[in-house]
């Protein structure tokens, strides 16, 4: 402690070299654990000397305006970058082979270290270690001269370009004069083109020749968002380096680091929300959550809650989201319309709310699709998103999302955002309960080419049914009847014809197919027999032995009726006396029955 005394005067008096390096990065995110552990307000050995820690930290920023986090925790070395190993591993090797090439080119989305990539690279070639008598490495001291030089931006050969203002054939003649030249102090003359997608055609044209054969003490590194604008020729002079997205999970994780640093108390769910929001993006994410620390700290709390970064960010809480699901499902038009206007109400964005629906739409599917455990920070929605997998079929899903992809348009086009959404959620409500429009139009070409009353295909043809004896259940029997009852005249016949019973339970049936339609008759059945009991029901096609259809049952009663009274010894005379006669079944289903069935 004695030894760390001496030195706070000296941070009020003016910045250290370590603050001159981070300010003068401008790369955007990594692990800023070691930069921590210099900082001698830090270096506290326990809890209790962390209060006068404090008094430091606020002297240094009184000398120097404040920072936001996207600018102060910044990577100063390869080790701090998170999300990009693939990139650190092949310079690590090409610097240890001396294998480097004369230009980089590095791509990706906003905020994923483009321009901090280079930086670096700059670092690592001209570094010369705390002796002087260092070369390239991948792991630069940061202590050095050219290293101290390069982060606070006024190294002399390691010149920045922006092309957005610099787009011309002048200022890349500037650069063709200068790399004649041999670098002054450093081991390697580095020009950084950031945008470097914005030079003009011509300014490209004039790069090629020295991008192509450059100096040997030259390199050049460029970092753009559009590699698609890019000439085919630059591309093939340049090493390309695609950084990636960084994952939520790991941009979550980079922020609770952030958070403990800075001494401010989050939650993991607003971590979470946060790093979503960020698409990938650390400078948004971190942009984000200083936004979110201030929030927290107006409301007195000195912490980041889930609810507050919902509030600030304009998203619907997901118990809402939950809710609201649920009402569109159970055809609840009036509850849906008053969760949409609580959600409105407490300031939820309806291009916010509809994407929510969607995020939750996909999450549900995905769960479906892998069939263990859905991924959710808590207890209560991996129960919801189970309950929502189990219940809902494939094909009621990817209908669902279509429908919320529509509303999603109308809603952001709309020149009402809320009546849009209203219209659109209760069209979506609606389209549920409706029968999917292609096996709808299949069934009515196949009765109006048949008829209503035709046969089943194959009638009268050998082919027998599932080998069981035993007759369809009476409850099952008892089920279509309800169906038919309740008007749903075209779901009970198909109830009739086409589906031997497997299994039947409470909610749930197991059947097999009676026919060879291509179409599956489960989500008719299902909405029918929603109508029917208010409930739910899980139907599934299976395998193994099966009932047969309540219509191949009359058949068959029918058949066996029919042939006990040709074995009648008086009807058998009959016939021997008259060969042409016909017996006539008047009513079939009478017959199996037991009364008499001819004329």
């Amino acid at each position: 402690m004695s030894d760390s005394d001496p030195e706070l005067p000296e941070e009020e008096t003016g910045p250290t070299a370590a603050e001159l390096e981070a300010a003068g990065q401008s790369a955007l995110f990594g692990d800023p654990a070691p930069r921590a552990a210099a900082q001698p307000p830090a270096a506290t050995p326990d809890a209790a000397p962390a209060a006068p820690a404090q008094p430091p930290r606020a002297a240094a920023g009184a000398a120097q305006p404040y920072r936001v986090l996207a600018r102060k925790y910044r990577p100063q070395t390869f080790s701090e970058l998170i999300g990009q190993e693939a990139m650190v591993r092949t310079l690590a090797n090409a610097i240890a082979r001396d294998r480097l090439a004369h230009a980089f080119l590095m791509t990706g989305v906003r905020g994923v270290g483009k321009t901090s990539t280079a930086r670096l690279i700059a670092k690592a070639l001209n570094c010369v270690g705390t002796d002087g008598q260092g070369g390239p490495t991948i792991d630069p001291c940061g202590v050095c001269e050219p290293c101290t030089a390069i982060a606070e931006g006024r190294h002399i050969d390691v010149i920045e370009m922006d092309a957005a203002s610099n787009t011309g054939v002048d200022d890349v003649r500037e650069i063709i004069e200068q790399v004649r030249y041999a670098a002054v102090s450093a081991r390697y003359k580095i020009y950084i083109i950031d945008e470097v997608h914005m030079l003009s055609r011509n300014a490209f044209n004039a790069l090629l020749k020295t991008l192509e054969e450059p100096p040997p003490h030259v390199k050049f590194l460029f970092a753009t968002t559009e590699v698609d604008r890019l000439p085919v020729t630059v591309l093939s002079r340049t090493q390309r380096f695609d950084l990636r997205r960084i994952p939520a999970p790991l941009l979550a994780e980079h922020f609770a680091k952030v958070c403990a640093l800075e001494g401010v108390e989050a939650e993991p769910e607003a971590l979470s929300i946060i790093a979503n929001a960020a698409e990938g993006s650390v400078r948004d994410g971190l942009s984000i959550l200083d936004q979110a620390i201030a929030h927290a700290d107006l409301g007195g709390e000195g912490k980041v809650a889930a609810t507050r970064v919902r509030d600030m960010l304009g998203l619907a809480d997901k118990s809402a989201q939950r809710r609201l699901l649920g009402h569109l499902l159970e055809g609840d038009a009036k509850a849906m319309l008053a969760a949409v206007e609580e959600q409105y109400a407490l300031g939820v964005e309806p291009v916010a709310l509809i994407r929510a629906l969607m995020d939750l739409t996909h999450r549900v599917t995905l769960a479906q699709v892998a069939g263990g455990e859905p991924d959710a920070p808590t207890e209560d929605e991996r129960a919801a998103l189970a309950g929502f997998a189990a219940r809902l079929g494939a094909g009621e899903l990817h209908r669902l999302w279509q429908l919320l992809l529509k509303g999603h348009d109308e809603v952001r086009t709309g020149p009402d955002p809320l009546v849009s959404l209203q219209m659109a959620l209760l069209r979506i409500l609606h389209a549920a309960q409706m029968p999917d429009p292609g096996r709808l139009a299949k069934r009515i070409e196949e009765l109006a080419a048949n008829g209503l009353a035709a046969a089943p295909e194959g009638e009268g043809a050998p082919s027998a049914p599932a080998p069981v004896a035993a007759a369809p259940s009476q409850s099952w029997a008892a089920l279509v009847d309800e169906v038919d009852a309740a008007g749903q005249l075209r779901v009970a016949q198909i109830m009739r014809d086409r589906v031997r019973v497997i299994e039947l339970a409470p909610e749930r049936l197991v059947y097999q197919p009676a026919d060879s339609f291509p179409d599956d008759p489960a989500p008719d059945i299902r909405e029918a027999l929603f109508k029917v009991t208010g409930k739910r029901w899980q139907i599934e096609r299976g395998t193994g032995p099966a009932q047969p259809s309540l219509r191949e049952a009359a058949e068959a009663a029918a058949a066996a009726e029919d042939a006990r009274i040709r074995s009648d010894p008086l009807v058998k005379a009959a016939f021997e006396a008259f060969p042409d006669a016909e017996l006539i079944a008047a009513e079939p289903l009478r017959a199996a029955a037991g009364s008499p069935p001819w004329n």
